[in-house]
């Protein structure tokens, strides 16, 4: 299997790039914590780690076998002990991945990810796809390299920050849940994977946001997954603004509101579409949709909100299909008698 080094940490470890899959091989042997069916949980011997994309093949062959043994037939397509050895699934390709680095000192971090948040971005607490009483694939994945030594309850503490972290970047660039009407928090099946040096003489006992780590690990994942998401489905802050891209979050039948139109439909659109990346058209709709969040939230009262969002419409926008659109989400989603 052909392969390249794309990276080497400060511990000449190498980060190899393979057409399906990202690894790490490691010169001494990582303590670890991983979601993975290989290998799962804490571990403390771990000589490789990696990321693999999924192939439609590969994916329908999963629906019937299991994936902890996938996973060691393809570590050993990899070369590499699986008993020592975990890794994550996904459908994202691993040329959109993304390797962030930080360092203070004498500690580094590296945070390797791969994300799409399309199709399966979701809300903690969003309505359950199913059910499991007896126990597809990760999404956003990432892998994060420390040169420090953790022990167990420090490595869960990181755990805990990056993923705090990959919500930080997800709320930051404002992904909408395709579940609910929420900014996504994750999607449903994300894989992490935190290794630390054992071998390391300088032994960290805080992982949180108020320590040096945790400050690096978090910069390293809210970066690293905003470079892999706009990698893998080109969302950015130039692509999320956009009325129509944040009218979506709360999602209505469009065709409702075309067929109520009182003007041709064809060029209503032609003049949406010049109009809907106005950076004051965007403004107005952002304050129009943070009102009916509130309201939803019950923070604010239903008849005050109507009005609120109402005047911000009436005072502050100057285009007519803009305007339209956010009077009809208005009346959907505040409207009271």
């Amino acid at each position: 299997m052909k392969h390249r080094v794309i990276f080497k940490t400060s511990l000449d470890d190498e980060v190899y790039y393979f057409n399906d899959t990202i690894l790490v091989n490691f010169s001494s042997p990582r303590n670890a914590v991983s979601t993975s069916k290989l290998n799962g949980g804490i571990s403390k011997n771990i000589k490789s780690v990696f990321n693999h994309h999924l192939s439609q093949e590969n994916i329908d062959y999963l629906t019937t076998h299991d994936v902890c043994e996938y996973l060691k037939n393809h570590c050993s397509l990899l070369d590499i002990d699986s008993e020592f050895s975990t890794g994550l699934i996904t459908k994202a390709e691993m040329k959109n991945v993304s390797i962030v680095f930080k360092e203070f000192k004498n500690l580094s971090v590296v945070a390797i990810t791969t994300a799409g948040v399309r199709t399966n971005a979701s809300k903690a607490g969003d309505p359950s796809s199913y059910y499991e009483e007896n126990g597809k694939f990760g999404t956003i994945n990432t892998i994060i390299l420390i040169n420090s030594r953790l022990d167990d309850d420090v490595l869960l503490e990181a755990f805990m920050t990056a993923t705090e972290a990959k919500t930080v970047a997800l709320s930051e660039l404002k992904v909408p849940s395709q579940y609910s009407d929420g900014y996504a928090t994750g999607t449903g099946t994300d894989g992490l994977i935190i290794c630390s040096n054992l071998n390391s003489d300088n032994v960290l006992t805080n992982a949180g946001k108020h320590s040096k780590l945790g400050e690096l690990v978090g910069q390293c994942v809210i970066e690293s997954v905003k470079k892999a998401v706009k990698k893998q489905v080109w969302i950015s802050p130039k692509s999320q603004s956009n009325v129509l891209v944040r009218l979506n979050r709360y999602k209505l039948d469009i065709n409702d509101f075309y067929d109520n139109l009182d003007c041709d439909k064809k060029e209503f659109i032609e003049e949406l579409q010049n109009e809907m990346k106005r950076q004051d058209n965007v403004a107005v709709t952002i304050s129009v949709l943070n009102i009916i969040d509130e309201v939803r939230l019950n923070l604010l009262k239903k008849e005050d909100g109507f009005q609120l969002a109402n005047n911000m419409v009436n005072e502050n926008c100057n285009s007519y299909p803009v305007k339209e659109l956010l009077q009809y989400w208005i009346d959907h989603f505040i409207h009271w008698d």
